[in-house]
């Protein structure tokens, strides 16, 4: 009974576009990215949603690995809102330990991209689980170096759920990598400028004018202050 009722929670906060994709086809395309030629199927359909495609913000933040150079390896790596995976993918390909995420819906499509993708050698890092947010995080560890998320901010709705689960997997020490398409319909530049900062370090790396893409890296704030231990409501927040 409490799953079915966490299961219709998550439909009325994400709610499926019908009209957006009313049609069902499939897409495969092909990204070049740290000498991977990543192959992504998108199954659009009103069952996935929003879920279906690669998002311009999952594009550059594979881009910005690219150009950092960046490697996962010997890393715990967790993404959130996958979608279609490519951005989870790519950091197995890049060496990490992977966990990628989504609402159970999504989770076919990930699966297969990963199938695609993901060389049999290397299929023990990687794993693909559901994970809603504010609901099951705590069934997650709080130990990843690295939580992942490209254009998962867009739905005001889940902003709270979304600060619970960010909290809880990046631990003490973890470097989260947002990407996001700054809409302001969606209220996203007010999660980046207003509550996110409540509870994190946010650093704006890279931003893209022509299509309004900002890249953030989030750590948490330093809870020490001149050698003395910070405190919220008298307690320890360490």
């Amino acid at each position: 009974m409490m799953q079915a009722k966490v299961e219709e929670h998550l439909c009325s906060v994400f709610p499926k576009d019908d009209s957006l994709f009313s049609d069902y086809y499939t897409e495969e395309c092909s990204y070049k990215f740290c000498g991977h030629v990543l192959k992504i199927t998108q199954n659009f359909s009103a069952d996935l949603g929003v879920a279906a495609p690669v998002w311009d913000a999952s594009l550059a933040l594979c881009q910005y690995f690219e150009e950092q150079k960046t490697s996962f390896c010997g890393r715990k790596v967790i993404e959130l809102g996958a979608g279609t995976g490519i951005v989870g993918i790519l950091a197995v390909l890049l060496g990490g330990e992977v966990t990628i995420t989504d609402l159970p819906h999504a989770l076919k499509q990930i699966e297969s991209n990963v199938s695609a993708n993901v060389p049999t050698s290397w299929a023990h890092r990687s794993q693909v689980r559901a994970l809603s947010w504010g609901c099951d995080h705590t069934r997650f560890p709080t130990d990843y170096d690295f939580v992942l998320g490209s254009d998962i901010v867009y739905l005001p709705e889940t902003y709270s759920s979304l600060i619970q689960t960010l909290r809880h997997l990046g631990g003490r020490s973890a470097t989260i990598y947002l990407s996001s398409k700054m809409r302001m319909e969606h209220e996203t530049i007010s999660f980046y400028e207003e509550i996110l900062p409540q509870h994190f370090k946010c650093q704006l790396l890279y931003r893209n004018e022509e299509q309004n893409i900002n890249l953030y890296k989030v750590t948490k704030k330093d809870l020490r202050a001149g050698g003395q231990l910070l405190t919220e409501g008298g307690k320890s927040v360490i």
